[in-house]
């Protein structure tokens, strides 16, 4: 929730444009003639949401061929053509597109075999699809594996003859009769939803009688090579309390399989979930179902990416130290199953990790972290088990880890055989590809065994996704800059620039600042289908992105300098970063001048209204704003959001003295006395982190204050705008407001 434009608004001396509150807004003559920029060359709307989305890489066991799940929209057509892609990793070889016309989730059963589960008539069906590879890739027709009871499970990993996957069940965990309790349920002769404790509702979904939880089944082939799926479904977590994958976005990276052992985050069963984020890790067999271990010491916060080595010797997880802190510093904690030792690393090194993998051998450990706004892979090694928690006193090789790939955002980390490793790659300028480090042996066993390495390997693009489509478009790959903030901080920000744009150029451009949310978030080196700054670099706007005070990959201290200063240290950063930018690019048309943000963005868009002091002198005609799902009256929010714990650590409880003085200094309503400036609303109904009274609240405030607005819901999105036809509506929208008050020229 940060927008890094408070450097956007100075009317400090424009009263409201009409001061009789009886009175309506004056008409505005909305051009009926609006379009978006497109054509061949143009990297427009419609071209993003026509473009192919693909995820991350999954290898099979052998790692020569890698799935990646795609996915491409027709706006014509009113469909998501969904397939998935094959990409050998050793070979010369095509990619392989397999369409899946009913959807459904990919997994590999082996290294030439497929399973797809898929919903038909009410049930999901498991079918096996046998791969042929030898100078070129082909698919057998599917076969039919076996059918589960419900059509919800998800998340499936095959390890030894099992199966573990994700499903939904009611109190008792039994899988085979959730369906029948199910019918139960829609038939119980009302509507209510009854609760005694938070969540009453999370992120976009009214919490029912059900709860995620981890389960196997016998998954085998036999010697006719046919797959067969068992009838009996454990559940590994039954009489726990356990949820997992943890709400709302929790998936196979909630959970690590190895042979018979599963590792298993989740949300603390004791502790109320709407204002706690404790997480608790526990290792359970497949053989022992509902008898799990606990690993974590019930002194820590939320916990992310519990991974298994190989042998099921160590597990590791990712763990912040502070309950009820959501953006706390990550630290890596192992747990030596064998010794019953635990043990942390990396909390003397200020970056925070988003993964964690094991390499083959379980000597290093394989992370991605944020890094001056670029998610960059690293490599550490895991250092001997010490005899006690205490005694982990570790050398340097073991504190910071050693840097292999510094551009753009790495995810989908995955070490392979004979020294290899694949990840997927997206930037500013592109979506997700595949890349493949080789050789890396000797990198391995230099960093186990010394305390100074640099990797000087080269990294191999193995997929070519989207190039075709971004081919003539010309999208800019991002220009840093810094410059100094509150606190005499350095402060990094982004510009990309107009098509078109030339320094010798006599042309003035209007200029966009875009305020990211969170507020502990940031720009990143990285593809985003919503909120795309190439988008607007290619409707004609100078675009600046700033970093400031709250956001992450620049070290803990500037995460945290946010809290309780949301009005604060971030708006001396935009001040200074926007006046940096406008003095080193006389091309920017000051007169032309608009900024947007979501989230945390929107309580900056909102708080950028209230005060005008701030001195830009933009002329109401000429400068507008966008607020997307963002805070207006901050102690409303406090009580209405679903996860309290954010707002509690960020403002206190609203009640609380202290809390109530710096909601009334730093509460956009607060301040609605002094709006001026022509607003777009954005917002969800679906939206429950900030409920959509917000956007109408501040609709409500500047039509009574006869100044240009318009508010936009969306009825069926939640914090984010998901829907394909929605995203072109919003997109459309948006540049039309900003064109109608600064308009984007020849």
């Amino acid at each position: 929730m940060r927008f890094p434009l408070v450097s956007l608004l100075g009317l400090s001396s424009q009263a409201p444009l009409i001061s009789d509150l009886h009175s309506m807004p004056p008409p505005r003559n909305i051009s009926t003639n609006f379009a978006l920029k497109t054509g061949a060359d143009v990297f427009s709307p419609e071209v993003l949401i026509e473009m192919g989305r693909p995820g991350a890489g999954v290898a099979n066991q052998l790692g020569d061929l890698a799935l990646t799940t795609y996915s491409k929209y027709s706006l014509k057509d009113k469909k998501n053509n969904k397939s998935v892609y094959l990409v050998p990793l050793e070979s010369t070889a095509k990619p392989l597109q397999i369409p899946l016309p009913n959807g459904g989730e990919l997994f590999w059963l082996d290294s030439r075999t497929l399973g797809h589960a898929v919903e038909a008539d009410g049930k999901l069906n498991l079918y096996a699809l046998d791969l042929k590879f030898e100078t070129e890739l082909t698919t057998d027709a599917p076969a039919l594996v076996g059918t589960f009871p419900t059509a919800s499970a998800t998340n499936f990993v095959v390890s030894d003859g099992i199966l573990v996957f994700s499903d939904y069940v009611h109190a008792d965990g039994d899988l085979t009769t959730a369906k029948e309790q199910d019918e139960a349920w829609e038939k119980r002769g009302n509507t209510a939803l009854v609760y005694d404790t938070t969540y009453e509702r999370h992120w976009d979904t009214w919490q029912g009688p059900k709860t995620s939880s981890l389960f196997t089944v016998a998954l085998e082939q036999g010697a006719d090579g046919k797959w067969t799926l068992g009838s009996t479904y454990n559940n590994l977590l039954r009489g726990t309390g356990h949820s997992a994958p943890v709400e709302p976005f929790g998936g196979t990276d909630d959970f690590s399989v190895s042979g018979t052992s599963v590792l298993y985050t989740t949300k603390d069963p004791v502790l109320p979930q709407g204002w706690h984020t404790r997480q608790n890790i526990y290792l359970v067999s497949t053989n022992d179902p509902g008898n799990p271990k606990e690993l974590t010491s019930g002194k820590q916060g939320a916990t992310h990416s519990p991974v298994l080595n190989a042998d099921a010797t160590k597990a590791a997880w990712l763990e912040m130290a502070e309950d009820g802190y959501e953006a706390d510093k990550n630290n890596i904690v192992i747990y030596d199953l064998v010794k019953n030792v635990r043990f942390t690393l990396i909390e003397q090194w200020d970056r925070s990790p988003d993964s964690i993998s094991f390499s083959h051998d379980g000597k290093l450990l394989y992370l991605t972290a944020g890094d001056n706004a670029r998610v960059k892979l690293f490599a550490l090694p895991v250092p001997p088990t010490p005899k006690t928690e205490s005694d982990a006193a570790f050398g340097p090789r073991y504190r910071k880890p050693v840097v292999l790939v510094r551009s753009g955002a790495v995810s989908g980390v995955q070490p392979l055989t004979d020294g290899r490793l694949l990840f997927s790659r997206s930037s500013l300028a592109s979506p997700n590809d595949l890349y493949v480090i080789r050789n890396l042996r000797h990198f391995e066993s230099e960093l186990v065994s010394s305390d100074s390495v640099e990797f000087k390997g080269s990294i191999e693009q193995v997929s070519h996704f989207t190039e075709d489509e971004l081919d003539g478009k010309n999208l800019d790959k991002g220009e840093d800059f810094w410059f100094k903030g509150a606190l005499d901080k350095d402060i990094h920000g982004w510009i990309l620039k107009p098509k078109g744009f030339k320094k010798s150029d006599d042309k003035k451009w209007p200029a966009v600042l875009l305020i990211h949310g969170g507020p502990q978030s940031a720009w990143e080196d990285q593809w985003s289908n919503r909120w795309n700054p190439n988008i607007f670099a290619q409707q004609g706007y100078f675009v600046v992105a700033i970093n400031p005070t709250g956001s992450t990959t620049f070290g803990q201290e500037l995460t945290d300098a946010i809290a309780k200063d949301w009005g604060g240290k971030p708006f001396v950063d935009m001040i200074n970063g926007w006046n940096h930018v406008l003095d080193s690019y006389p091309q920017i048309d000051t007169d032309r001048l608009v900024g947007a943000g979501a989230s945390w963005g929107g309580y900056a868009i909102n708080w950028i209204q209230g005060h005008p002091e701030y001195g830009f002198n933009f002329k109401a005609s000429n400068f507008a704003l966008v607020c997307h799902d963002g805070v207006f009256d901050s102690t409303y929010n406090g009580y209405s959001t679903e996860e309290l714990y954010f707002f509690n650590h960020e403002w206190g409880r609203p009640w609380e003295p202290e809390a109530k003085k710096l909601l009334a200094k730093m509460s956009p309503h607060e301040f609605v006395h002094k709006w001026s400036t022509p607003q777009l609303f954005f917002h969800g109904s679906k939206d429950y982190r900030l409920a959509e009274t917000e956007s109408i609240g501040g609709f409500h405030a500047l039509q009574q204050l006869g100044v240009p607005t318009r508010l936009i819901v969306f009825p069926n999105e939640n914090h984010w705008v998901l829907n394909h036809g929605n995203s072109l509506k919003w997109h459309y929208e948006l540049f039309r407001w900003f064109d109608e008050f600064v308009g984007i020229g020849e």
